[in-house]
């Protein structure tokens, strides 16, 4: 993982000010930093019959679609307002820069399903709070919730349901 944490790139002031972002855009464009997530992503999970990953818009469709890829499971994107063309469920959040929704297509989890939920980054949780319940609401076999980074000092872990396994593979 220090190989992981050495492509992080730091980005002060952004998208507000007091804000240090973690990009990992610097990661994503490193082809070993890339292979180790994939790798290290999927580890935990190979043998738990994993049938569907769902990633988060927008850095969580990389990680997600690389997970999937990894264990041989489907992919399913969360996605803002308006951005899926079929039927949709919706949840609004609050997040650390303000309120916002996101939408999941209603038949793309059925209750045969085992998912792992996937985000790029656990700030204050708020956005995979909702991406579990909208997942939830369609009743799958388990759920898992994953990460490549968690803000440790936000407390995003706090707001996920205590009988969750959730994984992160960087803590910062």
């Amino acid at each position: 993982m220090e190989y992981i944490k050495s492509k992080v790139r730091d980005v002060v002031d952004f998208p507000r000010k007091g804000v240090v972002f973690k990009d990992l855009t610097t990661v994503f464009k490193d082809p070993r930093a890339l292979h180790t997530i994939g790798w290290d992503l999927s580890e935990a999970y190979r043998n738990k019959g994993v049938t569907k990953v769902v990633g988060i818009e927008s850095r969580g469709f990389i990680g997600g679609s690389i997970l999937a890829f990894e264990l041989g499971a489907g992919f399913v994107p969360v996605r803002k307002p308006g951005k899926l063309p079929a039927d949709t469920l919706k949840a609004s959040y609050e997040k650390e820069y303000g309120v916002d929704e996101i939408e999941i297509h209603r038949d793309a989890i059925t209750e045969d399903d085992i998912v792992v939920l996937h985000d790029d980054v656990l700030a204050t949780g708020g956005t995979m709070l909702a991406a579990y319940n909208l997942v939830k609401s369609m009743n799958p076999k388990k759920i898992y919730i994953n990460f490549i980074i968690e803000l440790s000092a936000l407390n995003g872990r706090e707001l996920l349901p205590k009988d969750v396994e959730v994984k992160s593979l960087i803590t910062y």
